[in-house]
This record gives structure tokens, C-alpha cells and sequence, in this order.
């Protein structure tokens, strides 16, 4: 058809003997939104790793506007109309916001070569790109001192600053507020309508019906299905992609006890949060709720003792603790499962068993030296108790999906015994049926008594696992809320107190 910019017929790929594309097809349109849908394992991932440029196939066609593209790397891909937001943000925290944009591309761009008139073009290009996105992002100022939401409008910027005809996005409202996901979606509206396709990665379901026109399924690295949007219902989508109807996603919470295991007195750290008073109980899960930058993660941060607090205080079954550094918290019985995964949560080129037990070494030391059947035995365990989805224990945890990464985060903290562990964005970019599978362990986690601190942007979330939900607004506690009390639209009210 004369309108299709992309078309991609037989792709598959096998990492050794293991099929992870088999057969894979994909059209998609000018000017045309296409979500790409599918657990983690699906392939989405290593199919959007071969249209940029990062994988070669092992065999299948690849063919844009009109061009046949055979072995191609990423900078020939971008060159042709292909560009790629990633969803683990690259940039390079040194350079300035212009400076990121425009990498390796600043000749071409201002036509001088390195040096002070170079720059002041590159920054002038870069204001007139984020004013026309409407996004207020200083051009001059490091990329080290923009948040993470902001440094994905930069990765946003980066791709429509190189004409892509095609631009994927994966996870791209993963790190990003409710204001900025309207940006963005504006954004998109606009490239669509000058014949910029999209192909957009997502497991948030109402941002999938919200902004895409055709709806592609991926399952177990093979091809299942592409519908219109409108053709499309949750249930039927969810049914799609993991091969079974969840009939109900959220599991029947347990009984939280009357024992208060983590109690906190007006927790203060000046510009982040003051005040703050909760106590939370032997298995419950006691949520956190409120908008991008209310302070939700600075809590667990400073709790965790990665970051200071000015005044306040900090008792575990109503002994005062200090908590200083991580350690202290672990050894008070806090464990803790960052938003960050890969910043915090593991060593991406380290195995399964390295990673778990990393953080309980200690418990495997026999005399002088580390026993590695101790290891072995207490990774395995793990394995097997969280259902993590690895060829063995040895396998590097950079090879494994989001989901079963998290779960290899959630081990290595439950090896430490902990009392009290503090969940920050739990499912962030998980695929909805390993989410059913974390939130089970998390009941699991709560029902066994220890006490839960769950913080999600998702509301749905927040809603379906809590008994208790603190709403923050600007750092202030403006509310908790029971189970029975909680509504989208009073947390929402609370949240913009």
C-alpha cells in the first residue's frame, strides 16, 4: 500500500537455539500510531532491538518507505527514518541538554566545527526545539541536573530533531508526570499529523487506548494478532497477550495484625518533605499516593537511610532506631526495592545467584571464605519460591525480562529477613501478566506478616493492593485513607491539596 512506511514479514531471531522472534510481522502506516503489545519474553524487546539498528536478524525482510534494510547498524538506521526512545534513558550527564541532543551530529547540524559558535547554534537549535514541544528545559545546563522525567522529554526531543519517519517509543511515560504524559501525548498528535508513525511500547493499558490506532500482539516470541484500537477492550487485550482471561488482577488481601512494626514521627528533610506520621503494621501494605515530585520516594529514601533527615524520628516494633546508611537499615530490618532498578537494584552483568544474595553474604561465609553450595542452595530457593523465569542460576540478570529482574531485586532483599520492606514503582515497566504474578508475592510477602510500603503512580494499583494509602501533595501529608474510603477521585483531590 502506498501508505505504509514500515513493513516487516518473517523476522525471527535465536539466541542459542532458543527462538526469542519466530516468524514476525508488522505493517504500519504514515501518520499512524501502532502499539506493539506482549508480556516481557514476548520479543518486543529484541524486535525493537533489530529495527534500531542494535540486533541483526537471522533472517526476514525489513522494508521503509519503499527501501529494502539489510544488515543495517544504528547510526545508518537513523540516518534512513528510524529513531528509538529507550526506555533506560541514555544520555550523558557531563554534557549539556543541547549537547545530548544533537551528539554526534553537531557538524551537520551547525556547519562549524567544535568550539564557542558551534555551541551557541546548537543551543539556540535546541530552545527553538523545546519551546515548539512547549516543554521548559534550560538547552545550557548539564543533563546531571535534570530529573528523570525531564531527561526523557530530552530523549523525546532527540528523536523528532532527527525527522524520523518512524520513532519508537518504549515505556516513554515510565518515569514521567500526568502533565508530562499530556506533552507527550500532544507531541505525538502533532508528528502524527505530519505523517510520523509511531510505534509505541506500553504497559499501561489506558495510555494504549488512548493514543494508539492499531494494536499489534506479540506472545512467546511469535506473531498473534493486529486489530484497531476501538476492536479492542482490557479484557480482551490482557486475554490476547498472556493466553488466559486474569479474572481479577488484584489477589483477596490478607488481615493486617494490630503489631505496628515500622513507626515514623514527623520525618523532615527540608525541601523534600516535613511531618510526616504513619505507622504501618505486620502484614499490611499500606500504599503511598500523590503526583511526580510530592516526595513519595524521597521518604523511602531517607528511611532507607540514602538520604539525610533534618529532624524526626524512626521506631521499629517501638524501639527508636538511627538510621544512617543502608546498612543500618537492613540491620534494623528495612529492606528496600528502588523505582531505579538498574541504578540500585542489581548488577546487571552479575548473575541470578550473585545478585540475590548479595546483600546476606555474611549468612554464607564459612569461616574466612564464601560456601558456594550455601550460595547455590539459597539461590536456587529463591528461584524457585519467586518463580524467576532464567535458563539457571548463572545467568546474567542483564539478560533477563523487567519482570523477572524485579524479582531477582525482591530476593536479594527477602534473603535479608526483613521485617519491613519498602516497595518504590514495584511493576514499573512490567508487563501485565508478570504484574498479577509480583502483586501475589507481595500478598504473599504481607500475609506472612511483614510490613508493606508500597509507592505507585498508578492509581489502579495503589487502589487494588492497599489497606491504608497515604496521599502527599508538595511534600505534605495530606491525607491517609482506609481500603473502603479510597476513591481515583479523592486521592486525586488530596494530591492537589
Amino acid at each position: 500500500m502506498h501508505d505504509d512506511i514500515l513493513h516487516i514479514t518473517n523476522l525471527s531471531k535465536s539466541y542459542s537455539g532458543v527462538k526469542a522472534l519466530d516468524n514476525v510481522k508488522l505493517t504500519v502506516k504514515k501518520g499512524e500510531v501502532h502499539a506493539l503489545m506482549g508480556e516481557n519474553g514476548a520479543g518486543k524487546s529484541t524486535f525493537m532491538k533489530i529495527l534500531a539498528g542494535l540486533v541483526i536478524p537471522d533472517s526476514g525482510e525489513i522494508i521503509l518507505d519503499g527501501e529494502m534494510l539489510k544488515n543495517t547498524r544504528v547510526n545508518d538506521v537513523i540516518k534512513k527514518g528510524i529513531s528509538m526512545i529507550h526506555q533506560e534513558i541514555l544520555i550523558v550527564p557531563e554534557l549539556t541538554v543541547a549537547q545530548n541532543i544533537f551528539l554526534g551530529r553537531e557538524k551537520s547540524i551547525t556547519g562549524t566545527k567544535i568550539g564557542w559558535t558551534q555551541e551557541k547554534i546548537l543551543t539556540s537549535k535546541a530552545v527553538e526545539l523545546l519551546s515548539k514541544m512547549d516543554v521548559s528545559i534550560a538547552a545550557d545546563i548539564k543533563m546531571k541536573y535534570l530529573s528523570v522525567a525531564q531527561m526523557q522529554m530530552v530523549e523525546i526531543a532527540k528523536a523528532i530533531s532527527n525527522d524520523a519517519k518512524v520513532i519508537i517509543m518504549d515505556e516513554p511515560t515510565s518515569a514521567i508526570s500526568n502533565k508530562e504524559v499530556d506533552t507527550l501525548f500532544r507531541i505525538i498528535r502533532e508528528l502524527k499529523s505530519n505523517g510520523v508513525a509511531i510505534i509505541y511500547i506500553s504497559h499501561k493499558m489506558d495510555e494504549i487506548f488512548e493514543i494508539a490506532d492499531m494494536i499489534t500482539v506479540l506472545r512467546d516470541g511469535k506473531y498473534i494478532t493486529t486489530k484497531n484500537a476501538t476492536e479492542l477492550t482490557n479484557e480482551t487485550l490482557i486475554a490476547l497477550m498472556v493466553g488466559r482471561e486474569l479474572n481479577s488482577m488484584f489477589p483477596q488481601p490478607a488481615t493486617p495484625s494490630d503489631n505496628g512494626i515500622l513507626e515514623v514521627k514527623n520525618l523532615t528533610r527540608n525541601g523534600k518533605f516535613s511531618n510526616i506520621n504513619f505507622t504501618v503494621h505486620a502484614g499490611e501494605i499500606f500504599g503511598i499516593a500523590g503526583l511526580m515530585g510530592a516526595g513519595r520516594t524521597e521518604i523511602a529514601r531517607a528511611i532507607y537511610g540514602l538520604d539525610p533527615l533534618d529532624s524526626g524520628k524512626i521506631l521499629i516494633n517501638g524501639k527508636l532506631v538511627t538510621i544512617k546508611t543502608p546498612r543500618d537499615a537492613v540491620a534494623c530490618g528495612i529492606g528496600f526495592v528502588s523505582e531505579d532498578r538498574k541504578g540500585l537494584g542489581f548488577i546487571p552483568e552479575l548473575s541470578v545467584k550473585y545478585n540475590v544474595t548479595l546483600a546476606s553474604l555474611p549468612e554464607h561465609r564459612r569461616g574466612i571464605f564464601l560456601s558456594s553450595e550455601s550460595e547455590n542452595k539459597a539461590a536456587d530457593q529463591m528461584i524457585a519460591d519467586l518463580k524467576i523465569k532464567s535458563s539457571d542460576r548463572n545467568q546474567k540478570v542483564t539478560h533477563l525480562s523487567g519482570g523477572n529482574q524485579q524479582k531477582v531485586v525482591l530476593g536479594k532483599v527477602l534473603l535479608s529477613s526483613p521485617k519491613v520492606i519498602i516497595l518504590d514503582e514495584p511493576t514499573r515497566g512490567v508487563d501485565v501478566g508478570a504484574k498479577f504474578e509480583i502483586y501475589k508475592l507481595i500478598h504473599n510477602l504481607a500475609a506472612k506478616g511483614i510490613a508493606i510500603i508500597m509507592i505507585s503512580s498508578e492509581l489502579p494499583e495503589i487502589l487494588g493492593m492497599s489497606d491504608r494509602i497515604m496521599v502527599l501533595s508538595k511534600g505534605i501529608q495530606t491525607a491517609i485513607l482506609s481500603r473502603a474510603e479510597a476513591t481515583q477521585e479523592l486521592i486525586m483531590k488530596y494530591a492537589v491539596h
